[in-house]
């Protein structure tokens, strides 16, 4: 699965600009054409994460083989009619297993899992725009993306490790 995935980490709230929606329509899209990415995984609880979703979805009109997997960090077991409300807007959705029992810890587990499966990662990033008085979720998950050597693609644009 690795090769051909591609997984979004970002803020809750992000500066949504016409600059930021383009610029990660053609950097998911070369993805796509230049890289052979046909999967990508999505987390929850971001704005980044709904703008990463809607991007994906309008690029599978023009791509339909792209499939979009919703990991999810709450509720290992989940009833027919919410797996298939979510299934409007992903081809699957899966929680992982190793994450159960990981408390607070599990939305930084959901993304460990979701770096360990791709080989991309887009992740948008502001230093000023985390916690300050904790380490930010996304930032211990780009750091995990670093130390693994994953393909990252930062927004703003930044590319680490391609």
């Amino acid at each position: 699965m690795e090769n051909n995935t591609c997984c979004f980490v970002g803020h809750r709230t992000i500066k949504e600009t016409e600059e930021l929606k383009l610029s990660l329509y053609e950097t998911i899209e070369k993805l796509i054409v230049e890289n052979s990415v046909d999967t990508f995984l999505f987390g929850s609880k971001s704005r980044f994460n709904d703008l990463c979703l809607e991007t994906a979805t309008k690029l599978k009109e023009k791509y339909p083989q792209i499939k979009r997997i919703y990991v999810r960090a709450e509720y290992p077991n989940i009833s027919e009619d919410y797996k298939n409300y979510l299934l409007e807007n992903y081809e699957d959705t899966y929680y992982p297993e190793k994450i159960k029992n990981s408390g607070r810890a599990s939305y930084v587990e959901r993304n460990y899992e979701m770096i360990n499966k791709s080989k991309f990662c887009i992740v948008y990033y502001d230093e000023q725009g985390g916690p300050t008085t904790r380490k930010s979720g996304t930032k211990i998950a780009l750091d995990y993306a670093v130390k693994k050597g994953k393909n990252i693609i930062t927004l703003p644009i930044e590319v680490i490790n391609m």
